[in-house]
């Protein structure tokens, strides 16, 4: 099955994408925050935490932009 690659479907999938990659990185900053304050970490452990936050975020984001792309050019989408 061949996927609608138009500047219409690739438009709409940056979109999607945008929107909730946004809304994952306002839920994942929000849950550092929380941990970082409710232990009262310093600005190095923050750091560290960050890094330990960093990977999760880029495979969440990673794979919020693949479906967005995978639902908005799909031809039953259409």
């Amino acid at each position: 099955m061949q996927r609608i690659k138009t500047f219409k479907t690739l438009s709409r999938a940056v979109s999607a994408a945008a929107f909730l990659s946004v809304q994952a990185l306002i839920c994942i900053g929000t849950v550092y925050w929380a941990v970082a304050e409710t232990l009262g970490l310093s600005a190095m452990a923050a750091l560290v935490l960050g890094g330990v936050f960093a990977a999760p975020s880029a495979f969440v984001l990673f794979t919020v932009v693949r479906m967005a792309f995978d639902a908005e050019t799909d031809p039953a989408n259409q």
